[in-house]
């Protein structure tokens, strides 16, 4: 793997970071005021990204005890490729807010973690120069801004570049009204510029256009009913990505946890499934899974790692979640995340307010609550 674009190098993060809240909280001191709104912003109310927070901790673990526990294995697999924990870092636009070296530092951070880098195609740094980071699982998303042939374009950039898998996202066909940056007067360039109406054309001929002309795997990011996923299967498509783009685009959605059993169902194990939605800490990541999802997305995550400490900081953000997660597995009775099922889980009553950082409870009160 080349060398880390960007960072604090690996011994002053784990020095630094000994639990995850110290790194979003070395991000918010780090952040000018726009850029951190921007990232745990959504859309008006806002309603949808605390309902993500919320229907996560609206489910409790059940412990089984008594089990051998010494050797834990918190790998998983995404689309045949072993992973050293089912997580992708989720596509987020202008990485480059967080870290100067945006995309490349995220995929190098995935690279010495082995996980998934979903790489957007909003942002500075080309696929190209992205794709040159060894390791890791990349995958290429693409906001449709063109016709056909510029999507198939795109396409063959990401198979000539190495790319393993393709993701079109589609809960995105209108922007939203982010308030918080309204208000602050902050726009992205992106969400008011030319090929809007592509974005909004997008549709199921598309899909099958896709699956009709490449055979790399497909994700679709953004399914949010049983409806959609059945549709999605019959397309053929690899990868359905239960997503509602951190409640940043439709307000008052669902969580995302609420939509994963129906989805689940929906796609009978002929795709993969993957979600997203205030993932943050390793009990969440283990819901996820054992209501079946096969790998978890983290988006704000990503951002905070990069904005605490470059590549090295997320690097050290997965390390931390590892090691959440791995614990969480022994306290479990189990030794593999492939032996977890619905008979861990149990509903409960959460227990504090939820809001975009409501699972750091000990961040300090800059960034706590808003």
């Amino acid at each position: 793997m080349s060398d880390l674009a960007t960072g604090i190098g690996m011994d002053e993060a784990r020095r630094r970071f000994h639990v995850l809240h110290e790194i979003v909280s070395a991000a918010r001191a780090n952040l000018d005021q726009n850029i951190w709104d921007y990232m745990r912003g959504a859309t008006e109310t806002e309603t949808t990204a605390k309902r993500n927070r919320q229907a996560l901790d609206r489910v409790a673990l059940r412990p089984r005890v008594l089990r051998d526990v010494r050797n834990i294995d918190c790998s998983g697999s995404f689309l045949g490729t072993k992973l050293r924990i089912p997580v992708l870092l989720a596509p987020i636009g202008s990485l480059e807010s967080f870290d100067p070296h945006g995309g490349t530092a995220a995929m190098q951070a995935a690279a010495r973690h082995d996980v998934a880098l979903m790489l957007s195609s909003v942002g500075a740094v080309s696929l190209e120069e992205v794709a040159k980071v060894e390791g890791g699982y990349k995958i290429a998303m693409l906001y449709k801004r063109g016709d056909r042939q510029s999507m198939d374009d795109y396409v063959k950039r990401a198979i000539d570049a190495g790319y393993a898998s393709f993701c079109l996202t589609v809960d995105s066909a209108i922007y939203s009204r982010r308030e918080r940056d309204i208000a602050n007067r902050f726009i992205k360039p992106w969400r008011s510029g030319d090929g809007a109406e592509w974005q909004a054309a997008l549709n199921w001929d598309d899909i099958k256009h896709y699956k009709d002309t490449f055979e790399m795997p497909l994700i679709l990011k953004g399914i949010a009913t049983a409806e959609d996923a059945a549709i999605a299967v019959d397309h053929g498509v690899d990868c359905v990505y239960v997503s509602n783009h951190g409640g940043r685009q439709l307000d008052h959605g669902r969580g995302s946890l609420d939509v994963l059993p129906e989805v689940v169902e929906a796609v009978g194990g002929k795709a993969e499934i993957a979600v997203d939605g205030a993932f943050n800490r390793g009990t969440d990541v283990i819901k996820a899974i054992a209501m079946g999802a096969d790998i978890v997305g983290l988006g704000r995550m990503l951002c905070c790692g990069l904005a605490a400490g470059g590549a090295d900081g997320c690097a050290r953000m997965l390390e931390l979640l590892e090691e959440e997660i791995c614990t969480s597995l022994g306290l479990l009775g189990v030794t593999s995340l492939d032996q977890l099922d619905q008979s861990y889980l149990h509903p409960a009553e959460p227990v504090d307010a939820a809001h975009v950082h409501s699972a750091f409870p000990l961040l300090g009160p800059r960034a706590w609550p808003y």
